[in-house]
C-alpha cells in the first residue's frame, strides 16, 4: 500500500482563521495588523491492493471565476499552478479520475469537496452529520453568504452512492476512518497503516496546524462545537500514541513543506 500527497495549490487567509486569536489588540496597539498567510490545499491517494481510494478533493478550479461566491473569494482566495490541477496531480501517480471507485470526504467545505464533479461514478463516504448540515445550509437560503464554507454546487453533484458514516470504521484492511466532530458537525479523519513508514493520521480540519494540536491545544477560527473540537484533538492524540503515528496537519504550510508529495509516496 502506498499513500500519495496531491498538491492542489494554496489558499490565502487571515491567520486568525487557522489559530484563533493569533493577533490581538491591546491598550498600546488597538488596531494591530493581521497576519495574511498561505495555507496548503491537498488530497491523499491511497493505492491499496483492493483499489485506489481518494481522500478529499481540494478546491474547484473555477473557484475565483465565479464558482465560489464573492465573499469566499475575498476571505479565502485560491491559487494554483497548472501542475497542481487535480487531474495533473493524479497523473503523477499513474492514475486517471475514472480509476477511482472510492472517495472519502473529510467534510464538505469548499477546499475539500471541490472536484467531486470528476467522480460522479464513485462511491462517496462522508460523515452523516456534516452531510446533513451542509445540505441544510445550502438549500435553506438562496443567499450564498448564509452557506458558510459550503458551496451549493459542490453539494449538488450526483454520485454513484453516498455512504453516510456515523461511527469509526475500517474502510479496507489497513485504512481506518475516525469521526472527529468540532470544526463541523462531523469530520472523517483517515488513519493509514503503512508497512515501511508506520501509521499516518490525517485529521484534516479537526487539526489545521501544529499550534492547534499543542499541547496545549488551541482553537481554530472556524468551530461549530468548541467542546467537541477539543475532544477530537485529544482523540487524535490518543490514536497517535496508540500507533506511534505521525499526525498530518491539513493547513500548516511550514509542515507541508516537509512532506513527500506526488510523485513521491509513503509506503
Amino acid at each position: 500500500m502506498k499513500a500519495y500527497i496531491l498538491n492542489n495549490g494554496w489558499l490565502e487567509c487571515d491567520e486568525n482563521w487557522m489559530v484563533a486569536q493569533s493577533v490581538l489588540g491591546s491598550l498600546n496597539n488597538k488596531t494591530p495588523q493581521v497576519n495574511w498567510i498561505k495555507i496548503p490545499v491537498y488530497a491523499v491517494l491511497i493505492d491499496h491492493p483492493q483499489g485506489k481510494i481518494l481522500y478529499d478533493l481540494g478546491c474547484h478550479p473555477e473557484a475565483m471565476n465565479g464558482y465560489w461566491p464573492a465573499g469566499l473569494q475575498s476571505v479565502f482566495p485560491y491559487h494554483f499552478e497548472e501542475s497542481q490541477r487535480f487531474a495533473a496531480q493524479l497523473a503523477l501517480t499513474g492514475t486517471k479520475p475514472e480509476d477511482i471507485k472510492t472517495v472519502v470526504l473529510s467534510h464538505l467545505h469548499l477546499d475539500h469537496a471541490g472536484h467531486l464533479h470528476l467522480f460522479e461514478h464513485a462511491d462517496v463516504y462522508v460523515h452523516q452529520k456534516d452531510f446533513e448540515y451542509g445540505q441544510t445550509l445550502v438549500h435553506l437560503s438562496p443567499d450564498p453568504a448564509a452557506h458558510g464554507a459550503y458551496v451549493k454546487a459542490d453539494l449538488e453533484v450526483p454520485v454513484k452512492q453516498y455512504h453516510l458514516v456515523e461511527k469509526d470504521m475500517e474502510l479496507v484492511p489497513g485504512v481506518e476512518l475516525i469521526t472527529l466532530p468540532g470544526h463541523t458537525p462531523g469530520i472523517l479523519g483517515l488513519i493509514v497503516h503503512l508497512e515501511k513508514e508506520g501509521t499516518l493520521i490525517f485529521p484534516q480540519d479537526a487539526v489545521y496546524d501544529r499550534r492547534n494540536y499543542g499541547p496545549p491545544a488551541k482553537a481554530s477560527g472556524i468551530v461549530y462545537d468548541s467542546i467537541a473540537f477539543f475532544n477530537s484533538i485529544e482523540k487524535v492524540r490518543n490514536y497517535a500514541k496508540k500507533y506511534n503515528a505521525k499526525v498530518m496537519f491539513s493547513h500548516d504550510m511550514d509542515f507541508f513543506k516537509t512532506l513527500k508529495v506526488a510523485p513521491e509516496f509513503y509506503e
